[in-house]
């Protein structure tokens, strides 16, 4: 469990994933956990959606009913001490609005809200009349946004920023919608790294990176956002960001090391607890 600087005993983080299910491992609740454990955090899951998917695309999709999110939430709630929360995919704007209505009757803290839109294959996983529902309700319940370029623009209803001086216009305008603070993710810029910013209506933080020549990016929002959930408990949000970039761009680099699947591979969430060549070492 370890110990603070003062001595006392450290809290294991419980943190919250409400999303949708990846059979294939990659992405959603199933990247959050494993996320959340390499972190450190103990895992929970709300599931918003079934998907039929693997590292090629999205071949369907089964919405669980709203009351039977806001079942599994309050369940939550009413017996765990939850330190933070991630949403991801919630799929229509019924569910974003008992998320959103849930989430502030518990008084939930350290939100991070990824407005998962699109899938890595380019299926769509929002419904239209979703996006006004994500950004009017739940964004507001958000401590951190953390939108990429193309969701940005779908929820500014403009056009993808594409320099780094267009993503700090974009930043300031997403903070009005109402989160605390915006992780605007430039992985989509054209150049050699990969730069996110960080607004929290005063000042913008750079988090420069490199960019990795991979494949192997099924997951990575996912990925980003739980990791920050799963530092937020025990840093500030510069510190948990810097540390969950961190995180992920290793998880990038070590995806190499997996095999799973012939289209956009999963980054490798245990990067730095899995040593050495697992089979050889068991066959061994």
């Amino acid at each position: 469990m370890g110990t603070t600087g003062d001595g006392a005993i450290a809290v294991i983080p419980n943190v919250l994933t409400i999303a949708g299910s990846d059979p294939s491992g990659g992405a959603g609740i199933q990247a959050d956990l494993k996320t959340f454990s390499a972190l450190g955090a103990y895992g929970m899951s709300v599931i918003t959606a079934l998907t039929a998917q693997n590292t090629r695309g999205v071949r369907d999709v089964q919405v669980v009913e709203p009351a039977f999110v806001a079942a599994q939430i309050d369940a939550i709630f009413e017996d765990v001490r939850v330190d933070a929360v991630k949403i991801g995919m919630v799929a229509t704007a019924e569910i974003a609005a008992v998320i959103a209505e849930r989430l502030d009757h518990h008084a939930a803290r350290n939100v991070v809200l990824d407005p998962v839109m699109v899938a890595k294959s380019g299926d769509r996983l929002l419904r239209e009349d979703a996006v006004a529902a994500v950004r009017d309700r739940l964004v507001p319940v958000a401590r951190v946004i953390t939108p990429n370029l193309p969701e940005a623009a779908v929820l500014l209803t403009g056009p993808e920023p594409a320099t780094l001086a267009e993503m700090r216009q974009a930043a300031v305008a997403l903070r009005r919608f109402g989160s605390r603070f915006v992780l605007l993710k430039g992985g989509h810029l054209i150049g050699g790294d990969s730069t996110d910013l960080l607004f929290d209506g005063q000042v913008v933080t750079e988090f420069a990176g490199p960019r990795i020549d991979t494949r192997n990016t099924h997951g990575t929002g996912c990925t980003l956002s739980s990791a920050i959930a799963a530092l937020l408990p025990q840093h500030d949000m510069i510190e948990a960001v810097r540390l969950a970039k961190a995180y992920l761009t290793g998880a990038i680099a070590a995806s190499h090391r997996l095999t799973v699947g012939g289209g956009h591979g999963p980054v490798h969430h245990f990067h730095a607890l899995w040593t050495g060549d697992q089979a050889g070492d068991q066959a061994g």
